[in-house]
C-alpha cells in the first residue's frame, strides 16, 4: 500500500506542470540560431508549449518607432514586427501593427520589463502575439543574423518538479551525515589518545567550541535576530562585510576538511626548514589552493551561470567545520538551541511580513538581495530586469542549485532553488551530538547517529513536499527540528538512555573546570555498560 502511495506521488509530481510568464525567442537563419528571454501575458496572448509547433516569422525592425501611429510603416504582412517601448500603451501598439497585418509584435525595452497588460475589451481586441523583449539582446540578435532572421515564439512549461531538488536534497544529507561522522570520528579520536584519562577530562587543543549553557543559547539567538534585522535595514552596507566573512570563513573551513582528508589517507608528509621551524610542503599547498579557491568566488561571485559551483563547495566545507568546531554538551542544550532557531526561523518567514511594507518576509529579501532577478511579487506578478547581470550584491548564507528545467526563466535570469546554511548546521549540530553520543555510550551500531540521519532526511523529503504543494517557500526548521528532536528523543527513551541523553558527557564544562555530572556507582553508561 505504501509503494503504491509513493508512485502516485511521484507521478503527481513529475507530471505536473505550469505556465509562467517567460517565454522563448528563437531566432534563426540558414546557418545558425540563438535564443533569447521573452516577457508575455499569458491571458492575452496564446504561444506553443514547443519549438517544434512554433511558426516561423521573418522579423522586421522597426525600433527606430515606437509605433504610436501608422505613418511611415512599411509592409509586415505575416511578419514578426520588433518596435521600441513607450509614447504610449502596448494594446495601442498592437493594433496597429494588427492593422498592417503583422503576425507578432515585439517590444524592444531598455527598462525593467513586467508581463504587458490592459483592460478586458482590449485584450478582445488584440488578435496577435505581443511580448517584450529586452533592446540589448535584439541588438545582440542584430549582431549575430544580421537583417536576415526568422522569429519563432513558444512558453515551454515548467514542471512543478524539477531535478535541482534531488541535488539540493543530496548535498543536504551528505552534508549533515560526513559532518556528523567527523564528529564522531574526531571524538573517539581523543578518546583513544587518552584525552579521558582516570575520570577527568582534559582540556581539547583542537579548537572545538562547546555550548554549555542555557543563558549563551538564548543570547546566541537574539544576536542572531538582532544580525537579521540589521541586514534587513543596512543590507547594502553589511553584505560587504558578510562576503568578507564569509571568503575568510570557507577558505579556513576547506583547508580544515582537506586537511583531515589528506590525513586521513595519509599522504604529502613531507617539509622543509625555515629559520628552526619545519612547515609542511602539503599544508602550504593546501592554504594556497584554499585562498585561491575563496578568491575567485569572491571576484566572479555575480555570476550566476557558473560560480554556484565554487559557492555551494565553499558552504560544504563551511557546513562541516562549523559542525565539527560547535559542540552542544547535551541534548537539553540541543532542545533549547533547535527549538529557539525553529522560532525564530517561523516568525522571520510568517510573521515579518505583516510588518514589512512590501508585505515580503526579512528572511527571504534578506536570503534573496533586495531585488533579486525573476522573483515574483504580488502573488503573481515576475519582472525582469532590462540589463541581466545584477546590480546588487547577495549573501552567500545559501546553497544554491539552478532549476534545470526553467529553460524559459533561465534565459531571463538563472532560477535556483536555494537552502539555508541554517538549515543544514542546525539540525547537523544535533546529528554531530548523537555521534558523539554513540562514542560515549558504545554503540557499535551507531544507532543515534543513524537514526537522527534519517530523521532529517525524511524531514527535507516532507519539507520539499510541502513547498511544491503549496508553491511556496518553507521555513525547513519547522519539519527538520520535530523530525530530528522526536526522533532522537524515541531512541533514547526506548534504550532506557534518555538520562544520560539528556545529561550528555558524564562531564559538564563549568568555566575551565569540570564536574561530573553521575556520581560512582549511578546506572549509565559511565559505568562501562555497553550498548549497539
Amino acid at each position: 500500500m505504501s509503494r503504491k502511495l509513493w508512485i502516485t506521488i511521484a507521478v503527481v509530481f513529475l507530471s505536473t506542470q505550469t505556465y509562467s510568464q517567460e517565454a522563448v525567442l528563437h531566432i534563426s537563419n540558414e546557418s545558425t540560431d540563438k535564443e533569447y528571454c521573452l516577457v508575455y501575458n499569458a491571458s492575452w496572448t496564446n504561444l506553443s508549449s514547443s519549438l517544434t509547433d512554433a511558426v516561423k516569422h521573418q522579423v522586421v525592425n522597426l525600433v527606430s518607432s515606437y509605433l504610436c501611429d501608422s505613418t511611415n510603416i512599411p509592409d509586415v504582412t505575416g511578419k514578426a514586427l520588433v518596435v521600441m517601448r513607450g509614447q504610449c500603451d502596448f494594446s495601442q501598439k498592437a493594433l496597429i501593427a494588427q492593422k498592417h497585418g503583422a503576425a507578432v509584435l515585439l517590444i524592444a525595452s531598455n527598462k525593467s520589463m513586467s508581463p504587458p497588460s490592459a483592460n478586458n475589451s482590449e485584450y478582445a481586441k488584440v488578435k496577435i502575439p505581443l511580448a517584450l523583449m529586452r533592446y540589448r539582446d535584439f541588438a545582440d540578435a542584430q549582431q549575430v543574423f544580421g537583417k536576415d532572421m526568422t522569429a519563432s515564439l513558444y512558453a515551454p512549461p515548467v514542471p512543478v518538479f524539477d531535478v535541482s531538488i534531488v541535488v539540493m536534497l543530496f548535498i543536504a544529507v551528505f552534508t549533515v551525515a560526513l559532518g556528523g561522522y567527523w564528529s564522531g570520528a574526531s571524538e573517539k579520536e581523543k578518546r583513544s589518545e587518552g584525552s579521558i584519562l582516570g575520570g577527568t577530562e582534559e582540556a581539547s587543543n583542537s579548537g572545538e567550541l562547546s555550548l554549555y549553557s542555557p543563558l549563551k543559547v538564548v543570547i546566541f539567538v537574539a544576536l542572531m535576530c538582532v544580525m537579521l534585522v540589521l541586514m534587513y535595514f543596512f543590507y547594502k552596507y553589511l553584505v560587504y562585510v558578510i562576503i568578507a566573512i564569509f571568503c575568510l570563513a570557507s577558505a579556513t573551513a576547506l583547508y580544515s576538511c582537506l586537511d583531515a582528508l589528506m590525513n586521513k589517507v595519509g599522504c604529502g608528509k613531507c617539509s622543509f626548514s625555515c629559520r628552526s621551524r619545519t612547515v609542511p610542503v602539503r599544508s602550504l599547498l593546501l592554504a594556497a589552493l584554499c585562498v585561491s579557491v575563496a578568491v575567485v568566488w569572491g571576484v566572479y561571485r555575480n555570476e550566476d551561470r557558473w560560480i554556484w559551483i565554487l559557492q555551494d563547495l565553499l558552504g560544504i566545507a563551511f557546513c562541516l567545520n562549523f559542525m565539527k568546531t560547535i559542540t552542544l554538551s547535551n541534548f537539553k542544550i540541543c532542545v533549547i538551541l533547535l527549538s529557539l532557531l525553529l522560532l525564530y526561523d517561523v516568525f522571520f518567514v510568517f510573521i515579518t511580513p505583516f510588518f514589512t511594507p512590501n508585505g515580503e518576509s526579512i528572511m527571504v529579501q534578506v536570503a534573496l538581495g533586495p531585488a533579486s532577478a525573476g522573483e515574483k511579487s504580488d502573488g503573481n506578478i515576475v519582472e525582469v530586469p532590462a540589463d541581466p547581470t545584477p546590480t546588487y550584491e547577495k549573501l552567500p548564507v545559501v546553497m544554491r542549485v539552478p532549476r534545470f528545467s526553467a529553460w524559459a526563466q533561465n534565459l531571463c535570469g538563472m532560477q535556483f532553488s536555494i537552502l539555508g546554511y541554517g538549515d543544514i548546521i542546525v539540525p547537523g549540530l544535533l546529528i554531530a551530538y548523537c555521534a558523539r553520543f554513540d562514542i560515549w555510550s558504545g554503540s557499535s551500531k551507531r544507532i543515534y547517529f543513524v537514526s537522527c540521519t534519517i530523521a532529517y532526511f525524511l524531514g527535507m523529503i516532507v519539507t520539499f513536499a510541502v513547498m511544491l504543494l503549496s508553491k511556496m517557500g518553507q521555513p525547513a526548521l519547522l519539519y527538520l527540528v520535530p523530525f530530528t528532536l522526536l526522533t532522537s528523543a524515541v531512541v533514547a527513551w526506548s534504550r532506557k538512555e534518555m538520562r544520560q541523553f539528556w545529561a550528555g558527557t558524564t562531564y559538564q564544562v563549568l568555566d575551565s573546570s569540570r564536574e561530573p555530572l553521575l556520581q560512582d556507582g549511578q546506572p549509565g553508561y559511565a559505568s562501562g555498560e555497553r550498548k549497539c
